[in-house]
């Protein structure tokens, strides 16, 4: 009997998805130094958003047999990504992170971006 796992993409092995899990760790690790009243709004927000780019992907992986699903779970994933980059900006704005900070995250979400509208598409090529 073969293995099912097999049978199916590994979410994992995609660069869109191993790029924005690692963006989301890093903003996890800035987001620890928001001030304790940001904990509820800001804080919560942009780990949400930011989480959810890379479980958007992961879903989409398992709607590969459905294109329309396919690509509406990576829309889902791009618009995440593009909230995430909204609550970057708050914290920028806030002088929560600095300038350095800011544009290094804002540049990993854009190429996170452009790999998930590349998947967008072409999802034959994920298939």
């Amino acid at each position: 009997m073969h293995n099912l796992y097999f049978y199916y993409m590994r979410f994992q092995d995609l660069l869109a998805y191993k790029k924005s899990f690692v963006l989301s760790m890093e903003i996890f690790e800035v987001s620890k130094k928001f001030p304790s009243e940001e904990k509820y709004s800001l804080t919560d927000q942009i780990r949400r958003s930011s989480r959810s780019v890379s479980a958007n992907i992961a879903e989409s992986s398992r709607k590969i047999r459905y294109t329309k699903h396919f690509i509406s779970k990576l829309s889902d994933s791009d618009s995440e990504n593009a909230e995430t980059q909204t609550w970057l900006e708050y914290a920028f704005a806030c002088n929560y992170i600095s300038e350095e900070v800011f544009n290094n995250l804002i540049n990993k979400s854009l190429e996170i971006g452009k790999l998930i509208n590349y998947m967008i598409t072409n999802p034959d090529k994920f298939s």
